[in-house]
């Protein structure tokens, strides 16, 4: 088999394995390799080429690793619209892969993972909070980096998975229920950061 045609070979099985993990992911299940393997009908040590545990299987298999900004080039100038446009294109997002986030959180929360693999998961890589210090840019005159974080990580807070959990498993809100809330905590946060001062600011 000449380069090429392995490179798309690699690729192809590269492909299936994911598509496999998230498919399982969908159905309630946290896949082991083997298990993607199987339903992806590669065999088990083929399989273990290109993922050498379940931590960087999910990691492979989770939505959204390789997005970079959620602000388009013409973005609003303002950071309560700026960040508008990101609560709504992620929480878009969060709910649409919905079962994969509760995956990767179960798998952060398991005491069995290394902490070097539980530091390589998406999240606890701050991916989110990336998207939320660029909306809080327009800030950056008056508030310094560390203050537009501790509100971007308020905000993260607000609005993570952890927050779609207990508001749908513990406090019976509806999934577009908790969207809205999660929403309007966010903004809250923001309203009233630009009307006291950031967090720790003072204090």
């Amino acid at each position: 088999m000449s380069t090429p045609e392995l490179s798309r070979t690699r690729r192809r099985t590269h492909a299936a394995l994911i598509a496999a993990a998230r498919e399982l992911v969908t159905e309630g299940l946290t896949p082991t390799v083997e298990e993607a393997a199987a339903r992806a009908d590669v065999s088990r040590t083929t399989a273990y080429r290109y993922f050498a545990n379940q931590a960087d299987l999910l990691v492979a298999a989770h939505p959204e690793v390789a997005t970079t900004t959620l602000l388009d080039e013409d973005a609003p100038d303002g950071p309560v619209a700026r960040l508008e446009v990101v609560l709504d294109r992620y929480l878009e997002g969060l709910f649409g892969s919905e079962d994969q986030q509760r995956t990767m959180l179960r798998l952060s929360l398991d005491p069995t993972i290394s902490d070097e693999r539980r530091a390589a998961l998406p999240l606890r890589q701050g991916r989110v909070i990336g998207w939320v210090e660029q909306a809080l840019e327009p800030l950056a005159d008056t508030w310094s980096a560390e203050e537009r974080r501790r509100l971007a990580c308020a905000v993260r807070a607000a609005g993570g998975i952890e927050s779609l959990v207990w508001l749908v498993d513990v406090a019976g809100f509806s999934r577009e229920e908790a969207r809205v809330q999660m929403r309007w905590s966010a903004l809250a946060l923001l309203a009233e950061a630009l009307r006291s001062g950031p967090p720790g600011r003072g204090r």
